[in-house]
């Protein structure tokens, strides 16, 4: 049996969420025995509170200051402790936790991802920013603390579970696979129209929105190839992106010799989850199960970067290095929310993003002294900041 005692930093997301159905189905199953220290969700208070109520933490916490009554009276007579803000969601990370899963979308979950590296618990990542705008240095602080990083990611997980970590020299390639997303087969022209209805309507996974989006602009692959040449020590030339629909592959591993190794699941987040809970172990619950005579065929194809240029810029920061990708991401999140806030057309995410890479290129942007986090949350900021000017000007000329 798997015990664990954790804490979950968005536990109101779609991550958080399938990270609780599964300690549920485990405890069901009596493979699994877990208390929770911590819940940190947003302005969900209902479903904040109905977690609570299940699960017993001893902190509850919600994003939103404004909320902190409703949760306060929504957990009444529990006994749980409950708190709001970024200050107390730092500190719920910081809670004495066996294993933590950092989901918090955006770089709002990068600080809490930073102070939860520091504690030598089991780090879950399923937070894309952490590792986007300063993995390194995260990677070598949850490693000088004393504990483990575990890429909640299907993709990351696929490689995860069969890259050698122990004989990195053996590996001459990582191919990363894609859904291709809602719009795979759209022309350019049709994509120029696109509706954030549309563009969520995921044909595969059940994502959160801004999550969808990047799956439907490609630029979620473009962050997941930043992430892996941190996690798997890469170059920028030795990963790849493949197309495949069905989602079964989730990735490969290509070995020197030639053999490539590949990971295959049903396309469902509980399944890297239960990699990262139970890891080094397995843990048994009742998983969607692969009938590959019914799959019938696995189809692969190269991207088009001309209809998803998303993939390229990402290519282009990961080797510029710097603070390049911790731009690229930042005006990716401020596009992607303002395609769904109907302020810009579908095809300018990715013009925005790629200006905001030039301006700050011309602008000489780098990390700052201090600490990585803050480095990267100013660097942040100010690409923010220009991808908002750049946006503004857009509607201007509208």
């Amino acid at each position: 049996m798997i015990r664990r005692r954790v804490t979950v930093l968005g536990s109101t997301g779609s991550v958080g969420s399938s990270t609780l159905d599964l300690m549920e189905q485990a405890e069901a199953t009596g493979t699994g025995a877990f208390e929770v220290e911590a819940l940190t969700g947003g302005a969900n208070i209902g479903r904040l509170a109905e977690q609570a109520q299940r699960w017993k933490p001893r902190l509850a916490v919600t994003a939103d200051p404004a909320r902190l009554n409703d949760l306060r009276d929504a957990l009444a007579g529990t006994g749980i402790e409950v708190a709001a803000g970024e200050a107390a969601i730092v500190e719920a990370a910081t809670r004495p936790s066996d294993w933590i899963m950092a989901s918090i979308v955006g770089a709002a979950g990068l600080k809490s991802a930073w102070a939860a590296a520091d504690t030598g618990a089991i780090l879950a990542l399923a937070n894309k920013e952490s590792l986007v705008c300063c993995g390194p240095a995260l990677i070598e602080r949850v490693g000088r603390a004393g504990g483990k990083l575990i890429p909640v990611d299907s993709e990351h997980s696929a490689i995860f579970q069969v890259f050698p970590a122990d004989a990195p020299e053996r590996v001459s390639k990582l191919v990363l696979t894609a859904s291709g997303g809602p719009f795979r087969q759209v022309s350019r022209e049709r994509m120029a129209s696109a509706t954030p209805e549309q563009a969520v309507a995921h044909p595969n996974w059940s994502m959160g929105a801004k999550i969808s989006v990047d799956s439907a602009t490609m630029a979620n692959k473009g962050l997941e190839m930043i992430e892996a040449a941190y996690l798997f020590g890469m170059t920028e030339d030795r990963i790849d992106v493949v197309v495949h629909p069905e989602s079964i592959i989730h990735s490969l591993v290509e070995y020197v010799d030639g053999s490539t190794l590949a990971q295959m699941g049903a396309p469902d987040m509980r399944t890297p989850i239960a990699c990262a809970l139970a890891w080094p172990e397995r843990i048994a619950w009742p998983a969607p199960r692969l009938d590959l005579p019914a799959l019938g065929r696995l189809t692969f194809e190269a991207p088009d970067v001309e209809r998803f240029p998303a993939l390229d810029l990402a290519r282009q920061a990961l080797k510029s290095g710097g603070a390049a990708p911790a731009v690229f991401n930042a005006a990716n999140e401020v596009a992607a929310f303002a395609f769904l806030d109907r302020k810009l057309a579908f095809l300018n995410i990715a013009a925005v993003v790629a200006e905001t890479l030039e301006r700050a290129t011309k602008a000489g942007m780098v990390f700052g002294s201090g600490d990585a986090c803050g480095a990267a949350l100013s660097v942040d900021a100010e690409a923010r900041q220009m991808a908002r000017s750049i946006i503004a000007g857009l509607a201007n000329a509208a």
